[in-house]
């Protein structure tokens, strides 16, 4: 799994998803899109993150990550996030996106025809997001509308990734 991070990212739709899935034995890879491997949130927790975006080029993945916040707009306009996420859609692997990132998707063309959830704040982008579900799936697509579904998130990609079992496991262990 690749989890890719900008500046301004919303903490709590990284940190979250990305402990559940370690919880659940998925190995996952956060990559920055700056040279650098640390990276700032929203709010002002640093990340140490994995590698850069560039090193991660060419490698494949079950899932391509993407959170929300305001590093959206970062996301948005760097082309390898774009080529990512299509050549992902391209060989049928997973796409998830929290919050604002099905902007993202939209951009890089991958969302045309889905169903798909998304923070109310981008509806004026998004008029087709089903933003009364807290989570969406839709093929190999799962999206999700915010930080306070990050866990439910997390949870729902385990179980897709993994098994329903994986996930009751985790909920269970973590109290969910």
């Amino acid at each position: 799994m690749l989890v890719i991070l900008a500046e301004g990212f919303e903490e709590i739709e990284v940190v979250a998803p990305i402990d559940v899935l370690r919880r659940a034995g998925i190995q996952v890879t956060s990559a920055t899109l700056a040279e650098g491997i640390h990276v700032t949130g929203r709010n002002g927790m640093t990340i140490h993150a994995d590698t850069t975006l560039t090193a991660a080029d060419g490698e494949q993945f079950d899932c391509v990550l993407v959170p929300g916040g305001p590093g959206v707009s970062l996301l948005k306009t760097d082309n390898r996030v774009a080529d990512h996420l299509r050549r992902q859609r391209d060989r049928n692997g997973w796409i998830a996106a929290i919050c604002a990132a099905p902007t993202v998707l939209k951009g890089a063309g991958v969302l045309d025809g889905r169903r798909y959830t998304a923070h109310f704040s981008v509806l004026s982008e998004l008029p087709e997001a089903l933003v009364s579900e807290r989570c969406v799936v839709d093929g190999r697509l799962i999206t999700s509308r915010g930080a306070g579904t990050a866990l439910e998130f997390g949870l729902l990609i385990v179980e897709k990734l993994i098994s329903s079992e994986s996930s009751s496991e985790v909920a269970r262990a973590i109290c969910a």
